[in-house]
């Protein structure tokens, strides 16, 4: 074989392989895009690239290499495809996360934090600070778990019930996941803020009853900072407990995300 040919040829497999990578960066760089803590705003679009492209190349090297598709409706039909399944599996872990953040905002209105505001990194909208500390706390307990690897396999393990270029199993049940799913985060976040919100409650009417009983008590300027220090001191207790139901809702996140494929 000349040197020609050979040059010829060593291309021809190079763009093989960028092909390769490329179709499974559609479906991995979509969940990326609407990922948690890994993707969204949280992380520059630079470093989602990086991450997408890196994590593509190393699946190409153990899955198996995708059909060959042309310049026609049927390719088309199979980069919407790929964005479809990989926005649906993020948005699963994003709804997890959402639950947090639900449970952040009921937590707030109790203890009068609702007008304290940060930029949520999420949605990029204004959110209340214990928004921000549910997140953060979710983000820690995400990578102390092992989601970050969980992910990865789940990513993999997604191109073995669909893979590229094939159709989807029941589109009709992928529509109606996420929905699904997210009624379930809503009671999650609920039951997360539910201790605290019945005790900020408590607090609330005790200083309601008070101000009834002694005109001279004006329950904003005492209620107020003690429904904040009681709630910053259960905050503590219940940051001590959240392993356990945060592991739950994220094992519940990747189970509905592996039924999204099969």
């Amino acid at each position: 074989m000349d040197t020609v040919t050979l040059t010829t040829a060593s291309g021809v497999d190079l763009f093989a392989m960028l092909g390769t990578v490329l179709w499974y960066a559609l479906r991995i760089g979509a969940a990326v895009q609407v990922l948690p803590v890994m993707g969204g705003q949280t992380m520059p679009a630079r470093a989602r690239l990086i991450l997408t492209l890196a994590l593509s190349a190393a699946m190409s090297t153990v899955l198996p290499a995708p059909p060959p598709m042309g310049v026609d409706a049927a390719t088309v039909l199979g980069v919407v495809r790929e964005f479809t399944v990989g926005i649906s599996i993020g948005l699963m872990l994003r709804l997890a996360f959402e639950a947090g953040q639900l449970a952040g905002e009921l937590v707030s209105q109790g203890m009068g934090l609702s007008f304290a505001t940060l930029a949520d990194p999420l949605s990029g909208a204004s959110s209340p600070v214990l928004s921000q500390w549910f997140y953060l706390v979710f983000g820690l307990l995400f990578f102390t778990l092992d989601g970050h690897l969980a992910l990865v396999e789940l990513l993999a393990g997604s191109y073995g019930g669909v893979p590229v270029g094939a159709a989807l199993p029941d589109p009709l049940a992928l529509l109606g996941a996420v929905p699904a799913f997210f009624g379930h985060c809503l009671r999650a976040g609920v039951l997360l803020a539910l201790p605290v919100m019945m005790a900020l409650l408590a607090v609330n009417i005790a200083f309601g009853v008070l101000a009834r009983a002694a005109s001279q008590l004006n329950p904003i300027a005492i209620g107020l900072p003690v429904a904040l220090l009681v709630g910053l001191v259960l905050l503590c207790l219940l940051a001590t407990e959240l392993q356990g139901p945060v592991q739950g809702l994220f094992d519940d996140a990747f189970s509905a995300a592996r039924g999204l494929t099969g």
